[in-house]
């Protein structure tokens, strides 16, 4: 029975990834974490409260090493997905060094940790699209294009992601490194687009629109649910090769206009909008980002529950839960 030890573990992106090892493996999962504004044990609780046995908990913040009793109680691991980081682009940009010292100083922890084990099998550092920075109209970036962070979370991110690489490549460690794009699902943090975007459009509030400096082009993302995400991690640990990047992407692009109407057409209800130039008012927020999904389409994966039916299951999901609202 494989051990997988997840940082990050009670995030949004963990919790799914959690529950979705739970249900497809018989494997023991063993969560590395800190708990702060981002994270909460009520995410694991629905989840995987009726699995106690195969899921153990252990609190750390990584910006400290891990000591020697944290490294006797986490026993034999297997693989190590390192999900754990902070990522607000605004807060990077109003305290750019808490990033570098959980998305950078927090890699190097666990990757020191890391190879110290002898049976380790794989170790997953889950990136971001924003690394390469705003991609042009028809733009998909690659796996191994240049990077070009906007802003100081993408270069933490960016940073962490050249040192899992360098262990790769100094220590044999087995790396892979995922690039994903806009996540979306149940229990997603209220700040979120899509998710104040529901709740806007249940109030009758106005929706802000990113958009282009003509206020006439909304922004873009390739928005994914986090159960698919989860899907593909699982996909790259058994089909992925070491030293390899991945994109993980959705099906298909949408701008933010539409994402809105799509979500005001879910629960019956008139779109109130106005469209902004958020690039000027946010600077570091980038109008569109780009990856090309094909490496992953070429070994065998692709989503398995489409745009359209994730974001109606959500919709439904947290207007029938407004404590997540």
């Amino acid at each position: 029975m494989k051990r997988i030890l997840i940082t990050g573990g009670s995030g949004f992106v963990g919790h799914h990834t959690v529950e979705h090892f739970l249900k497809t493996t018989d494997a023991d999962l063993i969560l590395l974490d800190r708990i702060d504004s981002a994270t909460t044990m009520n995410r694991l609780r629905e989840v995987a409260d009726h699995a106690r046995k195969r899921v153990k908990w252990h609190w750390h913040d990584l910006k400290a090493p891990l000591s020697s009793q944290l490294v006797k109680q986490l026993g034999k691991i297997d693989i190590i997905l390192h999900l754990a980081a902070s990522s607000h682009v605004d807060r990077s940009i109003e305290d750019p060094l808490s990033f570098v010292m959980d998305n950078v100083v927090g890699t190097c922890n666990i990757l020191n940790y890391a190879r110290q084990l002898d049976s380790l099998e794989r170790f997953l550092y889950f990136s971001t699209d924003e690394v390469f920075g705003p991609a042009p109209p028809g733009v998909a970036y690659r796996e191994w294009d240049r990077y070009r962070s906007a802003n100081p979370y993408a270069a933490s991110k960016a940073g962490g992601e050249e040192l899992a690489i360098s262990f790769q490549n100094t220590y044999k460690l087995p790396i892979v490194v995922t690039h994903c794009m806009n996540i979306f699902g149940e229990r997603q943090h209220p700040e979120k687009y899509i998710t104040s975007t529901i709740r806007k459009v249940r109030d009758g509030e106005t929706v802000l629109i990113h958009a282009d400096s003509t206020r006439t082009r909304a922004g873009s993302r390739f928005y994914i649910h986090a159960r698919n995400v989860a899907d593909a991690v699982q996909f790259i640990l058994a089909k992925g090769r070491s030293g390899e990047k991945y994109n993980i992407v959705g099906e298909r692009e949408v701008d933010n206009l539409t994402l809105a109407r799509l979500i005001a057409d879910i629960q019956g209800r008139h779109l109130v909008y106005e469209m902004l130039d958020f690039h000027s008012q946010r600077p570091g927020h980038d109008l569109r980002y780009g990856l090309s999904g094909e490496l992953l389409a070429e070994l065998g994966w692709k989503p398995p529950v489409t745009f359209e039916h994730s974001l109606e299951k959500t919709v439904k999901w947290m207007l029938s839960h407004p404590e997540w609202l």
